[in-house]
């Protein structure tokens, strides 16, 4: 990271950074908003491909949401950082149009391990799911390139 950028400059450097290279993100409708230091709002439209033999938004595709918020949320200090681990819970179902946004909130950080709580909320605020997602941070490797710092082949 440049010494010059801001912490939302930062932020929004990384997304710019790892949207490059998102094909999840594209194939999916998702878009990634608002990004600032530990957090991120991302949403995403449920098309009919997209639905189980229910007829509602397959769980796994709006965890797949949720840990998008996430990912940019904990990538937003330009250090790596994978998830360790999450666990979520489906409080309602979603239907073909409804619009899904997740919005991610650093809980803690400290060191190399984090804690995000992400929620998904349809177009009508009825909340989706609640996700949270403990981060490991590799140190030592931005994601936005011209740091310093040596990046790992």
């Amino acid at each position: 990271m440049s010494e010059s950028r801001s912490p939302q400059q930062t932020a929004e450097a990384v997304r710019a950074a790892m949207l490059a290279n998102d094909t999840v993100l594209r194939t999916l409708g998702i878009d990634v908003g608002a990004v600032g230091p530990g957090r991120a709002t991302v949403s995403m439209t449920v098309r009919a491909d997209m639905l189980n033999g229910f007829a509602i938004c397959h769980g796994g595709l709006v965890t797949t949401l949720a840990d998008t918020a996430f990912a940019y949320a904990c990538n937003a200090y330009d250090e790596l950082t994978v998830a360790a681990g999450f666990s979520v819970d489906l409080l309602a179902p979603s239907h073909e149009g409804d619009v899904l946004t997740a919005v991610a909130a650093e809980a803690s950080k400290t060191g190399r391990t984090g804690l995000y709580d992400i929620e998904v909320r349809n177009q009508r605020g009825d909340r989706v799911a609640l996700f949270r997602g403990r981060s490991y941070t590799l140190k030592g490797r931005p994601v936005v390139g011209g740091s310093p710092v040596k990046r790992a082949a």
